[in-house]
């Protein structure tokens, strides 16, 4: 059973503070749904797009997988087609607490995986037979800047590229973009910044509406805000959608937005 989020009643915090660590961790599900406005939609939904753009024998990556809330949403919408045979799905995260939680989380739900590195990933070859019976889990601990992106066809940004250096942001892009096959996709998901003044005041209170109606009290809404201070860094949409395409996008689509939540579908 998930843990209610209470982190923010115990712990005091400072500026940029925040941390993906065991306490996180103990609390993550249920944190990010009653922190992300149609986070419980946007999850399936991603696994959706992935049935349509998953391709035969091709790799799958969730960069940024934290608990795998998206690789088992696309294992779940894959499992209905017949020719998944040979696609690997690649879960990266540079917090060893959330991965050492989603390896145990996989076990206990009798998912067929393997866990190794970045360091180790480009020649890791899964020992488990990849089926529509299974579609196995490579579990993948380390920084999804050293990921290798190779035959990949479906990838995966869900709240992940604001927690990078902006400096970094264009390099794993087109990365991304050079390792997706034609025809192949990247869901990017992020908070936005807004440059006009009145309308980045009025999004933040509606979500900080989102929050207290949620359960969260007007003590942790500022603390964790502080926390996140120079941790989480936004860009505004324009930003989002200039890089994509600079770095090797054709279409760049938004599919997904509920306050300062946007996701973007970018096909290659």
């Amino acid at each position: 059973m998930n843990r209610r989020d209470d982190l923010y009643t115990r712990r005091e915090t400072t500026s940029g503070s925040f941390r993906f660590d065991e306490q996180v961790v103990d609390v993550f599900p249920d944190m990010i749904d009653r922190s992300v406005p149609g986070y419980a939609l946007l999850v399936p939904m991603i696994g959706q797009l992935a049935r349509r753009f998953v391709q035969p024998g091709s790799t799958v990556h969730d960069l940024g997988c934290s608990l795998g809330a998206v690789t088992l949403a696309v294992r779940a919408a894959l499992k209905g087609r017949e020719d998944v045979s040979g696609i690997r799905l690649i879960a990266t995260d540079n917090a060893e607490a959330m991965v050492a939680r989603f390896d145990t989380l996989l076990g206990e739900a009798d998912v067929p995986h393997e866990r190794t590195s970045t360091a180790l990933l480009a020649s890791s070859s899964s020992r488990i037979n990849a089926s529509q019976e299974t579609l196995p889990v490579l579990l993948c601990h380390g920084d999804i800047r050293e990921v290798p992106i190779e035959n990949a066809s479906f990838a995966a940004l869900n709240f992940t590229l604001q927690f990078l250096e902006p400096e970094d942001r264009d390099q794993l892009l087109s990365r991304l973009s050079q390792g997706l096959r034609p025809g192949g996709a990247l869901v990017l998901a992020e908070k936005v910044h807004f440059d006009e003044a009145a309308t980045a005041r009025r999004q933040t209170d509606w979500h900080h509406d989102y929050k207290r109606l949620q359960g969260y009290s007007e003590l942790e809404i500022a603390r964790k805000r502080a926390a996140l201070e120079r941790v989480l860094l936004a860009e505004t949409e324009t930003v989002h959608m200039e890089r994509l395409r600079r770095c090797g996008f054709r279409r760049v689509t938004r599919w997904f937005q509920c306050f300062g939540f946007h996701a973007w579908l970018a096909e290659r």
